[in-house]
Protein backbone atom coordinates (compact mmCIF):
# COMPACT_ATOMS: atom_id res chain seq x y z
CA UNK A 1 0.00 0.00 0.00
CA UNK A 2 1.11 3.35 -0.88
CA UNK A 3 2.00 5.59 2.68
CA UNK A 4 -0.57 8.12 3.57
CA UNK A 5 -0.65 11.89 3.06
CA UNK A 6 -2.73 14.52 4.61
CA UNK A 7 -2.23 18.06 3.30
CA UNK A 8 -3.01 20.84 5.85
CA UNK A 9 -3.10 24.80 5.24
CA UNK A 10 -2.97 27.79 8.04
CA UNK A 11 -4.81 30.33 6.41
CA UNK A 12 -5.49 34.39 7.64
CA UNK A 13 -7.40 36.64 5.20
CA UNK A 14 -6.26 34.59 2.44
CA UNK A 15 -9.17 34.75 0.32
CA UNK A 16 -7.08 35.74 -2.82
CA UNK A 17 -5.37 32.94 -2.91
CA UNK A 18 -6.71 29.80 -1.38
CA UNK A 19 -9.25 28.70 -3.99
CA UNK A 20 -6.20 28.22 -6.40
CA UNK A 21 -3.99 26.56 -3.92
CA UNK A 22 -7.13 24.11 -2.98
CA UNK A 23 -7.66 23.80 -6.67
CA UNK A 24 -3.99 22.45 -7.19
CA UNK A 25 -4.14 20.05 -4.73
CA UNK A 26 -7.24 18.64 -5.43
CA UNK A 27 -5.56 17.77 -8.98
CA UNK A 28 -2.71 15.86 -7.13
CA UNK A 29 -1.50 12.39 -8.81
CA UNK A 30 -0.66 10.87 -6.07
CA UNK A 31 -3.76 9.99 -3.57
CA UNK A 32 -4.54 12.18 -0.52
CA UNK A 33 -6.38 11.07 2.89
CA UNK A 34 -7.16 14.12 3.89
CA UNK A 35 -6.85 17.84 3.26
CA UNK A 36 -7.21 20.43 6.43
CA UNK A 37 -7.43 23.83 6.56
CA UNK A 38 -7.29 25.64 9.62
CA UNK A 39 -8.37 29.29 9.40
CA UNK A 40 -6.67 31.82 12.06
CA UNK A 41 -10.29 34.09 12.40
CA UNK A 42 -9.93 35.14 8.87
CA UNK A 43 -12.13 38.59 8.79
CA UNK A 44 -12.52 38.80 4.74
CA UNK A 45 -14.06 35.57 2.81
CA UNK A 46 -11.75 32.79 3.18
CA UNK A 47 -13.86 30.51 5.19
CA UNK A 48 -16.74 30.85 2.58
CA UNK A 49 -14.09 29.57 0.01
CA UNK A 50 -12.82 26.97 1.78
CA UNK A 51 -16.24 25.77 2.25
CA UNK A 52 -16.98 25.41 -1.05
CA UNK A 53 -14.60 21.83 -1.10
CA UNK A 54 -16.81 19.79 -0.11
CA UNK A 55 -13.66 17.01 0.39
CA UNK A 56 -11.72 19.90 2.62
CA UNK A 57 -12.00 19.77 6.57
CA UNK A 58 -11.89 23.23 7.98
CA UNK A 59 -11.22 24.47 11.74
CA UNK A 60 -12.24 27.92 12.24
CA UNK A 61 -10.41 29.33 14.78
CA UNK A 62 -12.16 32.04 17.08
CA UNK A 63 -8.71 33.99 16.93
CA UNK A 64 -5.66 34.15 15.29
CA UNK A 65 -3.25 31.76 17.26
CA UNK A 66 -0.40 31.79 14.83
CA UNK A 67 1.04 30.05 12.10
CA UNK A 68 3.05 27.29 14.63
CA UNK A 69 0.15 26.70 16.65
CA UNK A 70 -2.31 26.04 13.93
CA UNK A 71 -0.37 23.82 12.08
CA UNK A 72 0.50 21.76 15.05
CA UNK A 73 -3.57 21.98 15.91
CA UNK A 74 -3.59 19.76 12.20
CA UNK A 75 -1.01 17.84 12.57
CA UNK A 76 -2.67 16.39 15.77
CA UNK A 77 -6.20 15.98 14.03
CA UNK A 78 -4.07 13.54 11.64
CA UNK A 79 -2.32 10.47 11.69
CA UNK A 80 -0.88 9.79 7.73
CA UNK A 81 2.77 8.54 7.00
CA UNK A 82 3.40 12.06 5.68
CA UNK A 83 2.38 15.72 6.21
CA UNK A 84 2.29 18.09 3.64
CA UNK A 85 2.64 21.83 5.26
CA UNK A 86 1.53 24.12 3.06
CA UNK A 87 1.00 27.74 2.20
CA UNK A 88 -1.97 29.56 0.75
CA UNK A 89 -0.17 31.29 -1.80
CA UNK A 90 1.47 28.22 -3.03
CA UNK A 91 0.51 26.73 -6.23
CA UNK A 92 1.38 23.09 -6.86
CA UNK A 93 2.28 21.04 -10.28
CA UNK A 94 0.21 17.97 -10.24
CA UNK A 95 3.08 15.52 -9.77
CA UNK A 96 4.33 17.16 -7.12
CA UNK A 97 3.67 14.84 -3.82
CA UNK A 98 4.52 11.89 -6.07
CA UNK A 99 7.71 13.04 -6.79
CA UNK A 100 8.48 13.62 -3.23
CA UNK A 101 7.55 10.09 -1.86
CA UNK A 102 8.68 8.47 -4.17
CA UNK A 103 12.08 10.01 -2.90
CA UNK A 104 11.75 9.72 0.77
CA UNK A 105 10.40 6.16 0.88
CA UNK A 106 13.68 4.86 -0.72
CA UNK A 107 15.36 6.14 2.55
CA UNK A 108 14.02 6.34 6.38
CA UNK A 109 16.30 8.67 7.40
CA UNK A 110 14.56 10.94 5.05
CA UNK A 111 12.49 13.20 7.51
CA UNK A 112 12.06 16.04 5.66
CA UNK A 113 11.59 17.40 1.64
CA UNK A 114 10.95 20.33 -0.44
CA UNK A 115 10.67 20.72 -4.40
CA UNK A 116 11.63 23.41 -6.66
CA UNK A 117 9.35 26.83 -5.66
CA UNK A 118 9.20 29.37 -7.83
CA UNK A 119 8.60 32.98 -7.28
CA UNK A 120 7.76 33.98 -11.05
CA UNK A 121 7.24 30.83 -12.86
CA UNK A 122 6.78 32.00 -16.44
CA UNK A 123 10.58 34.21 -15.63
CA UNK A 124 11.56 30.81 -13.85
CA UNK A 125 12.97 33.59 -11.37
CA UNK A 126 13.55 30.86 -7.99
CA UNK A 127 12.15 31.20 -4.47
CA UNK A 128 13.33 28.56 -2.67
CA UNK A 129 14.80 24.90 -3.02
CA UNK A 130 15.44 24.40 0.62
CA UNK A 131 17.03 25.77 3.43
CA UNK A 132 20.73 27.10 3.68
CA UNK A 133 22.17 28.09 7.04
CA UNK A 134 25.09 30.63 7.18
CA UNK A 135 28.33 30.94 9.25
CA UNK A 136 26.51 34.09 10.97
CA UNK A 137 23.76 32.01 11.44
CA UNK A 138 21.42 33.76 9.41
CA UNK A 139 18.64 31.38 7.20
CA UNK A 140 18.07 31.97 4.19
CA UNK A 141 16.21 30.07 0.97
CA UNK A 142 18.60 28.54 -1.12
CA UNK A 143 18.46 29.63 -4.68
CA UNK A 144 16.02 32.91 -3.85
CA UNK A 145 15.73 35.02 -6.45
CA UNK A 146 18.16 33.41 -8.90
CA UNK A 147 17.15 32.12 -12.43
CA UNK A 148 16.54 28.59 -12.80
CA UNK A 149 19.41 27.63 -15.59
CA UNK A 150 19.59 24.24 -14.46
CA UNK A 151 21.78 25.14 -11.53
CA UNK A 152 19.53 23.01 -8.89
CA UNK A 153 18.42 20.22 -11.44
CA UNK A 154 19.56 17.45 -9.24
CA UNK A 155 18.24 15.39 -5.85
CA UNK A 156 20.32 16.97 -2.98
CA UNK A 157 20.85 16.80 1.19
CA UNK A 158 19.87 20.10 2.35
CA UNK A 159 19.77 21.58 5.75
CA UNK A 160 16.61 22.69 5.94
CA UNK A 161 13.09 22.76 3.90
CA UNK A 162 10.90 25.84 3.44
CA UNK A 163 7.34 25.58 5.21
CA UNK A 164 5.83 26.62 2.05
CA UNK A 165 5.42 23.52 0.83
CA UNK A 166 7.48 21.01 2.78
CA UNK A 167 6.62 17.50 3.51
CA UNK A 168 7.85 15.88 6.98
CA UNK A 169 7.55 12.11 7.62
CA UNK A 170 5.29 11.02 10.46
CA UNK A 171 7.77 9.55 12.62
CA UNK A 172 10.16 12.47 12.38
CA UNK A 173 7.16 14.67 13.60
CA UNK A 174 7.14 12.73 16.40
CA UNK A 175 10.41 11.82 17.49
CA UNK A 176 11.24 15.60 17.56
CA UNK A 177 8.38 17.35 18.67
CA UNK A 178 8.59 18.85 22.49
CA UNK A 179 5.34 18.59 24.64
CA UNK A 180 3.46 17.46 21.47
CA UNK A 181 4.53 21.17 19.58
CA UNK A 182 6.00 19.73 16.36
CA UNK A 183 6.69 23.56 15.19
CA UNK A 184 7.52 25.94 18.24
CA UNK A 185 4.71 28.00 19.39
CA UNK A 186 6.72 30.91 20.88
CA UNK A 187 7.57 31.16 17.01
CA UNK A 188 4.48 31.63 16.70
CA UNK A 189 5.07 33.08 12.89
CA UNK A 190 8.35 33.11 10.53
CA UNK A 191 11.73 31.04 11.68
CA UNK A 192 9.77 28.17 13.10
CA UNK A 193 10.36 26.17 10.07
CA UNK A 194 14.31 27.08 10.27
CA UNK A 195 13.90 25.45 13.93
CA UNK A 196 12.35 22.10 12.73
CA UNK A 197 14.97 21.48 10.30
CA UNK A 198 17.79 21.95 12.58
CA UNK A 199 16.46 20.73 15.33
CA UNK A 200 15.78 17.36 13.04
CA UNK A 201 18.94 17.64 11.94
CA UNK A 202 20.73 17.54 15.60
CA UNK A 203 18.73 14.08 16.01
CA UNK A 204 19.53 12.23 12.75
CA UNK A 205 16.85 13.44 10.61
CA UNK A 206 18.03 14.46 7.25
CA UNK A 207 16.53 17.02 4.61
CA UNK A 208 16.25 16.55 0.51
CA UNK A 209 15.01 18.47 -2.37
CA UNK A 210 13.52 17.38 -4.95
CA UNK A 211 14.07 18.57 -8.09
CA UNK A 212 11.38 17.88 -10.41
CA UNK A 213 8.38 18.35 -8.00
CA UNK A 214 7.89 21.95 -8.98
CA UNK A 215 5.23 24.58 -7.40
CA UNK A 216 5.14 28.17 -7.78
CA UNK A 217 4.81 30.64 -4.09
CA UNK A 218 3.16 33.55 -3.56
CA UNK A 219 4.93 35.27 -0.68
CA UNK A 220 3.02 37.24 1.32
CA UNK A 221 6.24 38.70 2.08
CA UNK A 222 7.49 40.24 -1.00
CA UNK A 223 10.20 41.65 -2.02
CA UNK A 224 8.20 44.62 -3.61
CA UNK A 225 6.98 44.88 -0.28
CA UNK A 226 7.82 47.81 2.39
CA UNK A 227 8.94 46.91 5.89
CA UNK A 228 7.08 49.69 7.11
CA UNK A 229 4.10 47.97 5.91
CA UNK A 230 4.34 45.08 7.83
CA UNK A 231 3.25 45.03 11.47
CA UNK A 232 5.35 45.82 14.08
CA UNK A 233 4.41 42.50 15.78
CA UNK A 234 5.15 40.34 12.66
CA UNK A 235 9.00 42.03 12.22
CA UNK A 236 9.62 41.57 15.87
CA UNK A 237 9.06 37.55 15.61
CA UNK A 238 10.74 37.81 12.84
CA UNK A 239 14.04 39.26 14.13
CA UNK A 240 13.79 37.45 18.25
CA UNK A 241 13.12 34.27 16.18
CA UNK A 242 16.66 33.87 14.99
CA UNK A 243 18.05 33.66 18.12
CA UNK A 244 15.31 31.51 19.64
CA UNK A 245 16.40 28.69 17.39
CA UNK A 246 20.43 29.54 18.01
CA UNK A 247 19.71 29.51 21.90
CA UNK A 248 17.74 26.19 21.29
CA UNK A 249 20.06 24.41 18.61
CA UNK A 250 23.71 25.98 18.38
CA UNK A 251 27.01 24.00 19.21
CA UNK A 252 28.99 25.79 22.04
CA UNK A 253 32.17 24.79 20.17
CA UNK A 254 30.71 26.14 16.61
CA UNK A 255 29.64 28.75 18.30
CA UNK A 256 32.78 29.65 19.20
CA UNK A 257 34.53 28.77 15.82
CA UNK A 258 31.96 30.80 13.64
CA UNK A 259 32.39 33.61 16.49
CA UNK A 260 33.83 36.45 14.09
CA UNK A 261 31.06 35.61 11.48
CA UNK A 262 28.16 35.89 13.94
CA UNK A 263 29.70 39.29 15.45
CA UNK A 264 29.64 41.12 12.58
CA UNK A 265 26.25 40.40 11.64
CA UNK A 266 24.95 40.85 15.00
CA UNK A 267 27.27 44.49 14.24
CA UNK A 268 25.31 44.98 10.69
CA UNK A 269 22.14 44.10 12.57
CA UNK A 270 22.46 46.24 15.73
CA UNK A 271 23.12 49.39 13.17
CA UNK A 272 20.58 49.07 11.18
CA UNK A 273 17.84 48.11 14.04
CA UNK A 274 18.88 51.34 15.99
CA UNK A 275 18.96 53.70 12.85
CA UNK A 276 16.14 52.45 11.47
CA UNK A 277 13.88 49.63 13.42
CA UNK A 278 14.55 50.58 17.25
CA UNK A 279 10.82 49.08 17.68
CA UNK A 280 12.10 45.54 17.19
CA UNK A 281 14.19 45.84 20.77
CA UNK A 282 11.15 45.42 22.43
CA UNK A 283 10.95 42.29 21.43
CA UNK A 284 14.02 41.37 24.15
CA UNK A 285 11.38 41.77 26.80
CA UNK A 286 9.84 38.53 25.30
CA UNK A 287 12.89 36.93 24.65
CA UNK A 288 13.50 37.24 28.66
CA UNK A 289 10.48 35.74 29.63
CA UNK A 290 10.80 32.96 27.51
CA UNK A 291 14.29 32.03 29.03
CA UNK A 292 14.05 29.39 30.89
CA UNK A 293 11.39 27.56 28.70
CA UNK A 294 13.85 27.80 26.17
CA UNK A 295 16.74 26.42 28.38
CA UNK A 296 14.73 23.03 28.66
CA UNK A 297 14.15 22.81 25.48
CA UNK A 298 17.61 23.06 24.46
CA UNK A 299 17.97 20.63 27.10
CA UNK A 300 16.02 18.19 25.72
CA UNK A 301 17.74 18.09 22.22
CA UNK A 302 20.91 18.66 23.62
CA UNK A 303 20.40 15.38 25.42
CA UNK A 304 19.02 13.84 22.75
CA UNK A 305 21.62 14.67 20.21
CA UNK A 306 22.77 12.15 17.30
CA UNK A 307 24.42 14.31 14.74
CA UNK A 308 27.94 15.25 14.98
CA UNK A 309 29.23 18.66 14.90
CA UNK A 310 30.83 18.07 12.33
CA UNK A 311 27.95 16.95 10.37
CA UNK A 312 26.31 19.91 11.11
CA UNK A 313 28.83 22.71 10.22
CA UNK A 314 28.81 20.98 6.55
CA UNK A 315 25.60 22.55 6.06
CA UNK A 316 26.72 26.02 7.03
CA UNK A 317 27.58 27.93 3.88
CA UNK A 318 28.87 31.03 2.82
CA UNK A 319 29.64 33.85 5.56
CA UNK A 320 26.97 36.55 4.58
Amino acid sequence: MNPTVSVQIVTYNSEEDIERCLKAVAQQTYPIEKIMVVDNASKDCTVKKVKQFSDVSIVANKENTGFAPAHNQAINMTTTNYVLVLNPDVQLHENYIKNIIKVMVKDNSIGMAIGKLYRDEANKVLDSTGIVMKKNRRAIDRGAGQIDSGQFDKKTNVFGVSGAAAIYKREMIEEISYQSEFFDEVFFAYKEDVDVCWRAQLLGWQGVFVPDAIACHGRGWNEDRKRSDVPVFIRQKSYINRYFYMMKNESKWDFILHFPFILFFEFASFSYTILKERELFAAWRFFKQQWPSMKEKRRAIITRKKATNKLIRSFYKGIW
